[in-house]
């Protein structure tokens, strides 16, 4: 499970909690439209906007200062000549050092849901002497402008920086929680209503060494406050064969990142289905790891998703930019709206992690209650109960679940709920992670569609 001791940053939820307990309704949201659609109106109303650059003529359509765009079979942003030296001082380790870098910034992206909320994610590959910045600027509904915020600074190895996030960035109006952009008072109905990302690519001066990023994009939502949704009706039985790991046979195994396997549910999740795809760790890149520790796969995985201003291994783009590290994957985090994507998306044979917190008594089965956790959907029953490899279990063996649909389906998809003392707190709406290849196939590519994903 993940940091339960720690204030989450998924209490950005609690202030559209509060504004639903005074009575305060959330305007209905706009659909987005698929790529080539000019009228928001043809597409299916959805409260999600995922949204990315990914082809040669997104990344020519930027705006670059020393980064160019390269084509090819994956195209995407490379440094060129770069735009100048800057010094970086790492807060976690003190240590200053200069870098080349270049910028790639977005077009705007009109929001077809005006959102109280919006999260990044990318896909790269960073040679060592290499890493990246993410950066976020948004348009309120006001006509206001957010400043610059720094979504992730992110390397895919920890020796030339330490992957972080970064705390502390708001401007009154709204705040990032480590991963995420809220609205910090969704009652008063404020959104955003566009933004535009801008990549900083750094290197060790005088190398050609470069990051190149082949997909950037962000999920805007604005999900209704509930405590309950409707139940969906059964429509898929089919189960894809997934690898499966507990995270809890690691505990205390690596404490300094995120005191070892207990917390661990991300990035094992992760790594099962990675590991569906066909990637695989070499011996070499596992060579680090204790070879009496069983699985040395997900404690790299904990390794390598590991977010040091967290201190925590479930920060959700950090964790899909690390499946895209393996060949031919790429990841995004987005939000489903119903079990119906999920089903769709089993059906194309795209598993998905899913994020969700409940009581014990709430999930059947499930043994434990948490804030936090996240776990991997891999199929359907005929019943239409939900097929979950839960890592929260006491060996790999005992991974696969099964858990009743309409227990499951309300605490992922619900944005708000008690815990165990009776008080109001947040859930996650239908937030989860999506891996699948980098070159989907022609029925992948409709089921990811279906869902918003291009």
């Amino acid at each position: 499970m993940s940091r339960a001791q720690q204030p989450s940053r998924r209490t950005v939820l609690a202030v559209a909690v509060a504004a639903a307990v005074t009575g305060t309704a959330v305007p209905a949201a706009a659909a987005p439209r698929p790529a080539g659609t000019d009228d928001p109106g043809q597409a299916q109303a959805r409260p999600i906007d995922y949204h990315s650059w990914t082809t040669f003529r997104d990344w020519r359509c930027g705006t670059a200062q020393g980064a160019r765009p390269v084509s090819g079979s994956r195209p995407g942003v490379v440094i060129g000549a770069p735009a100048g030296r800057t010094d970086y001082t790492d807060p976690h380790t003190g240590t200053t050092a200069t870098w080349e870098y270049a910028t790639w910034t977005s077009p705007v992206h009109r929001l077809t849901v005006p959102a109280t909320e919006v999260i990044a994610s990318w896909n790269a590959h960073t040679p060592a002497g290499t890493w990246l910045q993410v950066e976020l600027h948004g348009t309120y509904s006001d006509g206001t402008d957010t400043p610059w915020y720094v979504m992730g600074r992110w390397a895919a190895g920890d020796q030339d920086i330490k992957r972080t996030s970064v705390d502390d960035q708001t401007d009154g109006r709204s705040t990032i929680w480590t991963d995420t952009f809220a609205i910090d008072d969704a009652s008063t109905g404020l959104r955003l209503t566009s933004y535009r990302l801008r990549l900083t690519l750094y290197r060790r001066p005088g190398t050609h060494l470069t990051p190149t990023v082949w997909r950037l994009g962000a999920m805007g939502s604005d999900i209704p406050d509930r405590f309950t949704v409707p139940a969906s009706a059964p429509g898929l039985a089919q189960e894809l064969a997934v690898p499966r790991y507990s995270q809890e046979i690691h505990k205390g195994q690596y404490p300094e990142y995120d005191n070892g396997g207990e917390a661990w549910c991300s990035p094992t999740s992760s790594q099962m289905i990675i590991e569906y795809w066909g990637g695989r760790l070499t011996p070499e890149q596992l060579s680090w790891v204790d070879p009496s520790y069983a699985d040395p796969q997900v404690c790299h995985a904990a390794r390598f998703t590991y977010d040091h201003q967290y201190q925590g291994c479930g920060n959700w783009p950090f964790n899909a930019a690390y499946a895209a590290t393996f060949d031919g994957l790429q990841g995004v985090v987005t939000r489903l709206a119903s079990l119906t994507d999920l089903e769709t998306l089993i059906a194309a044979g795209i598993p998905a992690i899913t994020s969700q917190s409940f009581l014990k008594e709430e999930l059947t089965g499930a043994g434990y209650g948490t804030s936090g956790h996240l776990m991997t959907v891999i199929g359907f029953t005929a019943d239409g109960d939900v097929i979950a490899n839960d890592p929260a279990s006491p060996s790999d063996d005992a991974v696969r679940r099964v858990y009743k649909r309409r227990e499951w389906e309300n605490i992922w998809l619900r944005t708000k709920r008690y815990n165990a003392s009776g008080k109001v707190v947040s859930g996650t709406g239908g937030v989860c992670y999506l891996y699948f290849p980098a070159h989907p196939t022609p029925q992948q590519r409709k089921a990811l569609a279906a869902v918003g994903v291009y």
